[in-house]
């Protein structure tokens, strides 16, 4: 197994990623979370933030993260699938994974132009959006997508088929 998803970069590689993107001209978004189980709302929340900036970053939850948010049955798909699949997704150009309780060391270190949120965090609660606001960035909410959840997803399966294997 790789020492890293394949598909992901560290937190200093992304750093010297923005940095070229910065100087090249090129605008760069942000935006963050578990994307568990890939699903029409992540695609159209990580299209939205692509379209809004000339390049995409996602920071995606480590597995260990993912469990304190969510509880011991999440992550479903490991974090090295996860990472795997975002980055081979057209809107995303990198993806970085992150362990923290939440995103700010990694909005701090990117200082993107835009951060995106889905439309059901107010702006307030968006981790970062402070900052980003305070160097000149711009905050974006996403419009969601009725119904999609990876939760939603779940119970789903649940209600289908019960608890069985």
């Amino acid at each position: 197994m790789p020492s890293r998803p394949v598909g992901a970069i560290t937190a200093d590689e992304a750093a010297r990623w923005r940095r070229e993107q910065e100087r090249a001209g090129r605008r760069v978004a942000l935006t963050n979370g578990c994307f568990d189980l890939l699903h029409a709302g992540h695609v159209r929340l990580l299209t939205a933030a692509r379209g809004a900036a000339d390049a995409l970053v996602v920071a995606l939850n480590d597995d260990a993260s993912v469990r304190r948010l969510k509880g011991q049955g999440r992550p479903l798909v490991p974090e090295d699938e996860r990472a795997e699949l975002l980055a081979a997704l057209e809107a995303v150009d990198r993806v970085v994974l992150f362990a923290e309780p939440t995103p700010r060391e990694i909005v701090l270190r990117l200082r993107p132009d835009v951060l995106v949120k889905g439309a059901d965090w107010a702006v307030d609660e968006i981790v970062g959006a402070r900052e980003v606001r305070s160097w000149g960035g711009e905050v974006v909410r996403a419009p969601m997508v009725a119904g999609a959840s990876t939760t939603g997803l779940v119970e789903e399966i649940r209600r289908r088929y019960g608890e069985r294997g």
